[in-house]
């Protein structure tokens, strides 16, 4: 890294190269950083020149990410947001804070629900929600806890098992009312889908294909990039999704959302509470951390 000064002379030049990449347009990357356009413009053509390469596609008041750029902005995003957590993480360490890592729809339909439950018996931990749209690396901070699926196995993470994988078809009361034979009938305005574009998840083709069940995507419907987005629209009576059972748990008992279909996949994987191995958790958060599993581990019975 001694040469990195000599790779980007020009370091704010990411920052304008993410905003502009992110919003597709220089003029809003300029709004967004307090530059200005020529600003923004210069700072892009002087990164595309040290890389030797074009990251964008001029168009008319728009810009669009090359095949290159788009690659180099997934991997600029995923750097720049790893600071701004390990930042966040260092402002937090000095207080009674655990911090809670995880997806949005986590974050969303199972934490945020179950707050004034760990405030009750917890009252003195406050208790921090980090999300991203993709899992970035847990850093080394005795009070962080992220949540993570896969199967148990990390290099530099100690993790616990909290819940299984378990996939079933939910949507609104009102919609499987209307469409009770959605199941035979399989159509694409049923159906909602999943395009994670960084998390890998199991989409509707592989559920089809677990229950030899005649099925092919063609890519059409309705498709939603954020899981949290794809259990809204369920609720409101879009259509069928996929279900992780401990995501919409909360959503099922207030009968906002129903199981269609009592065909449950478990997948063979899991979701784990994990902390890094290289420093030791603090008491608060061992205790969230424990408190976490417990309550997952309640829907596996």
């Amino acid at each position: 890294m001694r040469d990195l000064r000599r790779r980007f002379p020009n370091p704010n030049a990411l920052l304008s190269f993410e905003s502009a990449g992110r919003l597709g347009s220089f003029t809003d990357a300029a709004e967004e950083l307090g530059l200005t356009q020529a600003a923004i413009s210069y700072s892009v053509k002087l990164l595309e020149k040290d890389l030797g390469i074009a990251l964008f596609h001029r168009r008319h008041r728009l810009v669009e990410l090359t095949d290159s750029g788009r690659k180099f902005h997934a991997d600029v995003t995923s750097a720049l947001q790893q600071i701004a957590r390990s930042a966040d993480s260092l402002r937090y360490a000095a207080s009674d804070r655990v911090t809670v890592d995880s997806s949005t729809a986590f974050a969303s339909h199972w934490m945020i629900p179950r707050i004034p439950a760990i405030r009750s018996q917890h009252p003195d931990i406050d208790i921090r929600l980090l999300t991203s749209d993709r899992d970035v690396e847990i850093g080394r901070d005795s009070t962080l806890i992220g949540i993570r699926r896969g199967n148990g196995n990390w290099s530099d993470y100690q993790a616990v098992r909290a819940v299984d994988e378990i996939i079933i078809p939910v949507c609104s009361p009102a919609y499987l009312s209307q469409h009770p034979d959605w199941l035979e009938e399989r159509s694409e305005r049923t159906l909602i889908h999943l395009e994670e574009p960084y998390r890998p998840r199991p989409t509707w083709q592989d559920w089809f294909n677990h229950f030899d069940v005649a099925y092919t995507d063609r890519g059409e419907g309705l498709r939603l990039n954020d899981y949290s987005l794809v259990v809204q629209a369920a609720i409101g009576g879009q259509g069928v999704a996929l279900g992780w059972r401990h995501i919409v748990e909360h959503a099922v008992q207030r009968r906002l959302l129903v199981e269609a279909s009592d065909m449950k996949w478990r997948t063979g994987m899991a979701f784990y509470a994990v902390t890094h191995k290289a420093v030791e958790p603090s008491p608060d958060t061992k205790r969230i951390m424990d408190w976490i599993v417990n309550e997952l581990n309640e829907l596996q019975h």
